[in-house]
């Protein structure tokens, strides 16, 4: 293979194919005294045969500190992300860590997210929804990135995991107890780990506590935008349990933005919440406190800041071989808009 097929050979694939380290990389690139001639002899080859051409990022690793922190995150726009990114944000205050915002949008962020690291830009990162893929956990690994996982996990990463199955336990448990007997769900068009474990859950309670499954009640927005959790989402669902003529007495939104647009459909066919119909949503954003909603938290504030402490320990002891892999549980936060008609 030539040079100039290889222009976009990065730091991690020298590295890997030297059997080095990319800090080691960035010593020869910057032309240290501190590599054996041996190794730099090594290393040179190899960039002569990939055709590498240095970045900033050799810099800063040749200086043997972790200066940059990349978080790649689906959307910055949500207000879920929005409250794990300001979680991040606070906690790097006082930190010599300076953060990059990677936003590969939801549409094929796998393999956005490839196509980033394949520019070798951090010293330090944070994945926040996106599943690992086998090539960006060979470069993660080859460069012994620090790295934390948010909402994903692989058994070779610290995580922190979000229990979706307990959290939709908790929102058929609570409506069953409310005394509702008829009760629907609003998905998304797209099935992931999430929807299919909140729905799991969800039914899991249900049938636990004697209510009927209607599968009519279960109706799935069409947009795709944002994986299907947002206003949009709510307020199509909404029309389309109006086109079939009847409605659950409570419904279970999978996020709190979806329950936005689904309160603001029932308003436009003069239905009231809770009088007329039960709304509860998921995660417990800002704005759901004065919209009276009920919904569960799932600590997302806590989560950002608990990865950078994470990720702090990681760089600060990197002798250390332990992994940090946890599992939140999400709590109830029961408002006015479940609550049963005529019940105090």
């Amino acid at each position: 293979m030539t040079k100039k097929e290889n222009k976009k050979a990065t730091i991690y694939e020298v590295a890997k194919q030297a059997d080095v380290s990319t800090a080691t990389v960035s010593r020869v690139l910057n032309d240290s005294p501190n590599v054996a001639d041996k190794t730099k002899e090594k290393i040179l080859e190899v960039i002569d045969e990939l055709g590498f051409s240095p970045q900033l990022t050799a810099q800063k690793l040749a200086a043997g500190k972790v200066q940059t922190l990349a978080v790649v995150v689906p959307s910055f726009t949500t207000p879920y992300f929005n409250e794990v990114l300001k979680g991040i944000k606070d906690k790097l205050t006082g930190t010599e860590l300076e953060m990059i915002l990677y936003n590969t949008g939801s549409q094929h962020k796998e393999e956005r997210m490839e196509r980033f690291f394949d520019r070798g830009m951090a010293d330090a990162v944070i994945i926040l929804s996106i599943n690992l893929r086998d090539k960006v956990h060979r470069q993660l690994q080859a460069t012994k990135t620090p790295t934390v996982l948010l909402n994903t996990t692989h058994p070779d990463y610290s995580y922190f995991e979000l229990n979706d199955y307990h959290g939709g336990f908790l929102v058929g448990e609570h409506l069953a107890g409310q005394g509702f007997k008829s009760i629907g769900m609003i998905s998304t068009a797209l099935e992931s780990k999430t929807t299919n474990e909140r729905r799991r859950g969800f039914i899991d309670a249900l049938e636990k506590y004697d209510v009927p499954v209607n599968e009519d009640y279960f109706v799935k927005g069409d947009s795709t935008k944002h994986d299907g959790f947002t206003e949009e989402v709510g307020f199509e669902a909404i029309h389309k349990m109006l086109n079939h003529g009847n409605f659950p007495e409570a419904i279970f939104c999978m996020n709190d933005t979806q329950a936005v647009g689904a309160i603001y459909a029932l308003s436009q066919v003069g239905m009231n919440v809770p009088e007329d119909i039960a709304i509860m949503g998921y995660d417990n954003i800002k704005m759901s406190k004065y919209l009276d909603l009920t919904t569960i938290d799932q600590k997302m504030y806590s989560i950002g800041t608990g990865a950078i402490d994470c990720l702090t320990d990681m760089i600060n002891h990197p002798e250390r071989d332990t992994l940090h892999q946890k599992k939140f549980d999400p709590i109830l936060v029961e408002r006015g808009s479940t609550t049963r008609k005529g019940k105090d």
